[in-house]
């Protein structure tokens, strides 16, 4: 969705390229994740292969946005969504937010969100995001992705963190060494004292240049080259009831994080954005012991 206003924070252009590159990141994961469930032989594959089914939303403050859900024989929830909006931040909000002064909240957001929880408690779910932010002082890129297997693959940890550790090192701005961390203290469960996963890579308020953008497409790009891979090396593989019952109880703390902690999740809601779009990462099954 592209703004029509001339009033908005940050530079025209890059809102553009911003938002549309978000848009061909949501369409390349989509045709990815619909390859591995029409490419599935293993449990389940007596099913259909899922589809996503996309669904649009307005803000009437402005903006919008699209999600992105499927609910296949692999991915047993899955949302790649992404939306655009713009407005006014209330006065409560505007001091949370750089860039925002105490007479004018104005704000621009696009970006991309996706979360994938799985049928099989041996393929790991995964968080990914990445989005670009503009107020009346500040423009920025920030995102990442981490991987949130119920059952770690020590393998499977090193090749994700592998493959972000070599995005990191393509550009100046990607400081793997100093976002590795910042994942591992923000992917953190405090009132548990547990990490919500095995790590990846957070990184915000990286102002919005040529480099920054760069980076972030190529966040995106290698999330869209790792993740099928890792569905793939396990898709295929039994699965037992302990273990499922270990993958919903650790749902149960995953959905914890995302109510209590997420910046994603009280930014959408306290922007006025798509109450379904923003729960959309919560999984579709879990317990608690």
């Amino acid at each position: 969705m592209t703004d029509t206003s001339d009033n908005l924070p940050g530079n025209p252009e890059r809102r553009d390229q911003a938002s549309a590159w978000f848009e061909t990141l949501r369409n390349s994961i989509c045709d990815a994740f619909e390859a591995i469930e029409d490419d599935h032989a293993g449990p389940l594959d007596d099913r259909p292969a899922g589809r996503f089914e996309r669904t649009a939303w307005d803000r009437p403050e402005g903006g919008g946005g699209v999600m992105a859900v499927m609910r296949g024989r692999v991915f047993e929830k899955v949302g790649v969504n992404v939306s655009t909006v713009w407005g006014e931040f209330s006065d409560k909000f505007r001091g949370e937010i750089p860039g925002t002064e105490a007479d004018d909240g104005r704000f621009w957001a696009s970006g991309v969100s996706l979360v994938a929880h799985m049928h099989s408690p041996l393929v790991p779910a995964v968080h990914m995001n990445t989005r670009h932010i503009a107020t009346a002082g500040k423009s920025w890129f920030g995102g990442g992705a981490d991987l949130n297997p119920p059952l770690p693959v020590d393998q499977d940890t090193a090749d994700f963190h592998g493959a972000f550790e070599a995005c990191c090192k393509r550009h100046e701005c990607g400081d793997y060494p100093r976002f590795k961390e910042w994942a591992d203290d923000y992917f953190f469960i405090k009132h548990r004292n547990i990490a919500r996963g095995v790590g990846g890579i957070f990184y915000d308020y990286i102002d919005a240049d040529d480099a920054s953008f760069a980076f972030t497409r190529d966040v995106g790009e290698t999330f869209r080259t790792i993740y099928p891979e890792l569905v793939r090396r396990h898709m295929a593989r039994e699965w037992t009831d302990e273990q499922r019952e270990e993958q919903l109880v650790y749902r149960g703390q995953y959905a914890e994080f995302n109510l209590v902690y997420d910046r994603g999740t009280q930014f959408g809601l306290m922007t006025g954005g798509n109450t379904d779009a923003i729960l959309m990462s919560l999984p579709p099954e879990a317990k608690w012991p």
